[in-house]
């Protein structure tokens, strides 16, 4: 959606990344739009005991403090991004590192799906009751569009979003200030009166007992700390120094969120807010706060309510974009490992991981459709996920620093920080599991859990796959060394050449070039190897990483004639590069066509058993082979499919019959 963008202009990078301010937009609105819902499900969750709120609003902010400290460290240690996945991948393992992405993936649609079904509730408060039928499909219409506006780009989208954050952050704290402000004077008999009920609960209900209520309290509104590690996550699309942008958005991120979900806590204790049919209780906190709004006589009150709601409404589903901004990148990421298929790596022209958008807004789709888009249900599947991420990452930092005890001067503070944030972590975890395990978190352990053991299937497949090749490559090499060397034949551009479209230098493009002297004999006088180089997700960082690229296809093309040569080809080579392979892979054929007129186009193409035919197949493996010999065919031009089969026990069988 737009125009293309030209991966070898160095400018290019620059103009896609995000400075700290619209990092703390585009990544910090989960973070922010949570205290739309998450104060509101703790306070709740107090029941008659609501002097609790005042320590809940203490514990809410220090948790969020020392969560977005330990995730500074993160930072600082994985400056080419350091999200749960890779924290826990590196430092604990690859096991570690799976389950740590599966968890946050999940999270990233639930995210997704919360944030938006939260913010046709916000907007629904005001509205008559009889027009609730349409707040469903007003969720799904919103995914839609944020779904087509992150197909554009992802700055875009922020831009695109920025008014809406800004007035929510403005009314909010606006009207957190006023509600502390103007009820300053009760703060001491509030706290006073806090800690007099607590020491009466305690005398009723023991300390356990209290604890109980309070802890609950606390885990229900945990979905208030999702999205703190969202720029961990995001660091590859931060403006450089990454570290530098990526720890001030933190504490951007940081300082807004314990404001103003603790200040709501508060205000809600202030106040008196008391639950209503049809209404969030930060929609009965702001009608409340103000009744008596007025200026000369005219009353701003409802005025100034709708304008939050409506804040509050658009920002949750602002914050639906932290799910599509970091849902794909760790996607990407963890098809780098192979441990989901390789197109989520893949970028559009628009250099964005189109299939990662996409994959994370029909899953929220899906997730809608199957709660009908009940907040309630999806606060029971949410901030269940996000706390294994968490508790992983800080354990693995927390292992790192002890590691480095005799290296670091610093280590002792670092692990400490560290350390309190796995601890912080695995306490929310547990609690939140224990509490809602038969409320329905179950399922998102179950899905959880289904999507690991496909991740693990997938990479089985992959490494069977890359095993065949490998076989392949220690085959065919012996048989070239070996074979005599014969003359290399000049270059004549109206004799018949073979062209060889190859991906790397690998066992697949050597039995490719191998099968045509055994098929053709000596037909061919020319052989031309051309490759195009894949811009993906892990490029998308600066131009060293372009030209590096570039480099190493151009090594590989230089490698391939070499062997050709000793074959008595006359080779030569075409590099490309690009994010849509197949487009350049055309550019480059049809450039070759008008200079060698007798040219045949060849292609390797792996042959899997039944069990991987059909979508299975073609959803892991691209099928460049079979897109190419369908677009030569309608210009008038030959391409050759060599298969090699690879069987069920990972063998290949590379002999190709004529």
């Amino acid at each position: 959606m737009g125009p293309g963008r030209d991966v070898r202009d160095p400018g290019v990078f620059h103009s896609l990344s995000l400075v700290a301010f619209l990092a703390w937009v585009g990544l910090g609105s989960d973070g922010l739009s949570s205290s739309c819902y998450g104060p509101e499900e703790a306070f709740l969750a107090l029941g008659p005991h609501q002097y609790l709120a005042v320590f809940l609003a203490l514990l809410t902010a220090l948790t969020v403090f020392v969560i977005s400290a330990s995730y500074s460290q993160t930072i600082d240690e994985f400056p080419s991004g350091g999200g749960g996945y890779v924290v826990a991948t590196r430092l604990l393992g690859s096991y570690c590192g799976l389950i740590s992405g599966c968890a946050l993936i999940v999270d990233y649609v639930l995210t997704i799906s919360i944030s938006i079904a939260s913010g046709a509730d916000a907007i629904f408060s005001f509205l008559p009751a009889d027009l609730l039928p349409f707040r469903f499909w007003l969720s799904i219409a919103v995914v839609i569009v944020m779904i087509g506006m992150n197909l554009r780009g992802v700055k875009e989208s922020v831009l695109t979003l920025l008014p809406i954050f800004l007035s929510f952050v403005l009314m909010h704290a606006v009207l957190v200030l006023y509600a502390i402000t103007s009820r300053g004077n009760e703060l001491p008999r509030v706290f006073s009166g806090a800690f007099g009920q607590a020491r009466s609960g305690i005398d009723m209900l023991g300390v356990l007992g209290l604890g109980i209520i309070f802890f609950r309290a606390y885990s229900m509104g945990a979905g208030t700390y999702t999205g703190i590690e969202a720029v961990s996550n995001g660091l590859p699309i931060l403006r450089e120094p990454r570290t530098v942008t990526g720890k001030r958005t933190m504490l951007y991120m940081a300082v807004s969120l314990a404001f103003i979900a603790g200040g709501i806590l508060v205000g809600y204790l202030l106040v008196g807010v008391e639950p209503q049919t049809g209404k969030t209780l930060n929609a009965v906190l702001f009608e409340r706060l103000t009744v008596n709004w007025n200026i000369a006589g005219f009353p701003l009150g409802r005025q100034v309510v709708t304008l939050t709601l409506l804040t509050e409404g658009a920002l949750l589903f602002v914050a639906a974009q932290t799910g599509f901004v970091g849902g794909p990148q760790v996607l990407a990421t963890m098809a780098m490992d192979r441990w989901v298929p390789r197109r989520f790596s893949y970028l559009s022209q628009r250099l964005v991981t189109g299939d990662g958008v996409l994959a994370m807004g029909v899953a929220a789709i899906l997730i809608l459709v199957g709660t009908h888009a009940r907040v309630g249900v999806l606060v029971v599947l949410y901030a269940i996920n996000v706390f294994i991420t968490f508790t992983l990452s800080q354990l693995g930092m927390t292992t790192l620093w002890w590691k480095r005890r005799h290296q670091h001067p610093g280590w002792a503070r670092r692990l400490v920080i560290n350390g309190t944030g796995c601890i912080f972590t695995a306490l929310i975890l547990l609690l939140t599991v224990t509490l809602k395990f038969y409320e329905g978190g179950w399922v998102t352990i179950a899905i959880t859990t289904a999507v690991i053991a496909t991740c693990y299937a997938v990479r089985k497949h992959y490494q069977r796959v890359a095993m065949v090749i490998r076989q392949l490559e220690a085959d065919i090499l012996p048989q070239i060394y070996a074979a005599a060397e014969i003359p290399t034949a000049s270059r004549d551009a109206n004799a018949p050449t073979a062209v060889l479209l190859v991906n790397g230098f690998s066992g697949l493009g050597l039995a490719t070039l191998m099968a045509i002297p055994r098929l053709f004999g000596g037909q061919f006088r020319n052989v031309v190897f051309i490759s195009v180089g894949e811009v993906d997700s892990a490029l998308l960082k600066g131009p060293e990483e372009v030209q590096h690229l570039e480099q190493k296809v151009v090594d590989d093309l230089v490698e391939y004639c070499r062997l050709a040569g000793d074959l008595g080809f006359h080779a030569e080579h075409r590099a490309g590069l690009g994010t849509e392979v197949v487009t350049e892979l055309r550019l480059a054929c049809l450039e070759v066509a008008r200079e060698f007129r007798h040219c045949v186009f060849f292609a390797g193409q792996l042959v899997f058993g039944d069990e991987l035919e059909g979508f299975v197949g073609r959803f892991l493996h691209n099928h460049t082979a079979y897109e190419m010999l369908r677009w030569l065919q309608l210009q008038g031009l030959s391409l050759v499919i060599l298969p090699v089969r690879v069987s069920a026990n990972g063998s290949a069988n590379h002999r190709i019959a004529a």
